[in-house]
């Protein structure tokens, strides 16, 4: 597999998802301009209370370049970027000895839009930072009912409104016990975290973190 990836690696230079120029490492996440210049949440501005969590960790702002290449990423089907978003997101738990996982999964998608998509941004997200900290990946959720798009929605409350009983525990998964990493992209509100840890908790997860490789701030 690494002889096929340094293959494709020669074909299509990987570039920064940020600025999209090629990068001089193929195995960075960002390229040296981008590290000087992004918005990163160093300390506690990276650190968000989540409802039912433990915490929520995230190593950018949202806005700007950060915004257009979660646009990409998630709306014009460039998968690649995972692999580099989970690298940073994994750095951000690494940064936080305190967070100690068994097990890494996210908040997934409805059937429709997942059907819509192509596939779960939240599931590459979590499968690539998961490999990078030498853990297991695994579906834990599933999107019990079709919801609005939270980034559709203006307040807070209308957020929280949308997510309420939207998620359930995967038939057959066993979280007892277990300490759970739960990835997305974007936090706004928590809504959507908050919810899923809830269901999780309540499944019997021992404690809930939360990841993202974004934060933005609630309207």
């Amino acid at each position: 597999m690494k002889l096929l990836d340094r293959a494709l690696d020669l074909l299509f230079p990987p570039k920064c998802p940020f600025c999209q120029t090629v990068l001089e490492e193929p195995g960075d996440p960002v390229c040296p301009a981008c590290q000087k210049s992004l918005p990163w949440l160093l300390g506690r501005a990276g650190e968000r209370k989540v409802d039912f969590t433990r915490g929520c960790c995230s190593p950018l702002a949202y806005g700007g370049a950060v915004r257009e290449a979660v646009h990409r990423y998630k709306f014009s089907g460039v998968r690649a970027y995972a692999r580099p978003f989970g690298l940073l997101m994994a750095q951000c738990v690494q940064d936080r000895p305190e967070i100690i996982p068994d097990v890494v999964t996210w908040a997934p998608l409805s059937r429709k839009r997942r059907r819509e998509r192509g596939y779960d941004q939240g599931e590459l997200l979590a499968r690539a930072m998961a490999e990078r900290l030498k853990l297991p990946a695994a579906a834990t959720l599933v999107k019990a009912r079709h919801t609005r798009p939270q980034s559709g929605l203006d307040s807070a409350e209308a957020r929280r409104a949308n997510a309420l009983g939207a998620y359930a525990l995967l038939s057959g998964v066993e979280v007892a016990g277990k300490r759970v990493l739960l990835a997305d992209d974007v936090v706004t509100s928590g809504a959507t975290l908050s919810e899923c840890a809830r269901t999780l908790l309540e499944a019997g997860a021992a404690e809930v973190w939360c990841v993202t490789l974004a934060q933005a701030r609630p309207s």
